[in-house]
């Protein structure tokens, strides 16, 4: 067998490969520090989970606001702007969950959607793995959210009307 093709090749079949060359090579690949592939805290996992939920809160407020402005209600127009304000707190919510994924090089990607569950696949600091969320986790999590925004703006007005 030919000299070029003993151990495995690499370095004898190169003819421009210093010895010098060769040994930092090795040497490069033995120092690399192994990354450390923990999981997510559960704080990064509610921020994954957030982002996913709140574009769907978002839709439904939008949606709910759409038709309290066609339709023939009397105070249409005092719904509809509570509901553009926490549409606006939404929004800014889900710029603020998105914008820290991005500073903790978290990345999300949709994987599957079924008529029971959402499948997202998501990669934390070199560790990969798969985030499940059913539809009705997400129905009782967006209520919860959508309640606790009407409870915070329901507040807000109250106060200003006790401080007038």
């Amino acid at each position: 067998m030919s000299k070029k093709l003993e151990g495995n090749g690499l370095w004898e079949s190169s003819r421009m490969m210093l010895p010098q060359h060769k040994e930092q090579a090795l040497s490069l690949q033995n120092s690399k520090p192994s990354l450390k592939r923990e999981p997510p805290t559960k704080k990064e996992l509610e921020l994954m989970k957030d982002c996913i939920i709140l574009p769907v809160a978002l839709h439904i407020v939008e949606k709910n606001c759409r038709e309290i402005e066609l339709s023939g209600q009397t105070l249409k127009l005092l719904y509809a702007a509570a509901a553009k304000v926490l549409a606006g707190h939404i929004r800014e919510d889900l710029q603020q969950s998105r914008k820290r994924l991005a500073e903790q090089s978290i990345r999300m990607f949709e994987e599957a959607k079924d008529d029971t569950q959402l499948t997202y696949r998501y990669v934390c600091r070199g560790y990969e793995d798969k985030l499940l969320l059913t539809k009705d986790f997400m129905r009782a999590e967006i209520s919860l959210k959508i309640g606790r925004y009407a409870r915070s703006l329901a507040a807000a007005i109250q106060k200003a009307a006790r401080d007038r």
